[in-house]
């Protein structure tokens, strides 16, 4: 963490762009397109993801950055629920939707790495 400088040098903000970016594809055409419930919500959740560790990241301390990463893993876990329901509704195709899962796991698997490294180097305790 020492060497960044800023949060777009960060894998899990990168990857959570990316994820940001296949959702506002998918949520743009066929059925979902016409669903502007679910899109937006989508949507949403995605942006959360990916704005949670930048503004983590522009904070003072590490306990903020902690708070912060903790809520983009949230937002991606509600993500990854809500891949489900295109799934029951045949929203999306397989494909599309193994993309999605994929990108939200490693997403949600880069950002708890990152928060695990700043609970050990700052000693701060989170809440299960």
């Amino acid at each position: 963490m020492a060497h960044i400088k800023k949060f777009e040098e960060l894998q899990c903000w990168k990857t959570s762009r990316i994820l940001v970016k296949k959702v506002y594809e998918i949520t743009s055409r066929g059925k979902l397109e016409r669903d502007y419930d679910l899109r937006s919500q989508l949507r949403k959740t995605a942006i959360s993801s990916m704005n949670n560790i930048a503004e983590g990241f522009s904070r003072f301390s590490d306990k903020e950055f902690i708070r912060f990463l903790d809520i983009s893993i949230g937002s991606t876990g509600e993500l990854k629920s809500m891949i489900y329901i295109l799934e029951d509704l045949d929203y999306a195709d397989t494909i599309v939707l193994k993309e999605l899962h994929q990108l939200s796991d490693e997403t949600k698997a880069l950002t708890l790495g990152l928060l695990k490294y700043l609970i050990n180097k700052s000693g701060v305790e989170r809440k299960n």
